[in-house]
């Protein structure tokens, strides 16, 4: 067989009893019939999703990761006028 990509002949692989076609050039991967539902009954399954951590509602939506010695930032003086009419 020829990769669809850059016409390069491809390479038989067997990888878990699974035999896939890829390319050496490109390492495109390609599937025959049935071969993908092969590699997904065989996969192993993964571990249950960890939780994250509990927010509670007193946290006033702080993360504790914000840096309470950051001074915030002034507004640019930008003249005496623009100062003067600034509502």
């Amino acid at each position: 067989m020829k990769c669809p990509v850059d016409n390069e002949t491809l390479v038989m692989a067997d990888r878990s009893g699974v035999e896939i076609d890829y390319c050496p050039k490109c390492r495109g991967v390609w599937l025959d019939r049935g071969e993908l539902d092969k590699i997904i009954e065989r996969a192993v399954p993964s571990e249950p999703p960890v939780k994250g951590p509990r927010y509670d509602a007193d946290d006033n939506g702080e993360r504790g990761d914000s840096r309470k010695d950051v001074k915030p930032y002034r507004k640019k003086r930008e003249s005496f006028l623009g100062e003067l009419f600034d509502f």
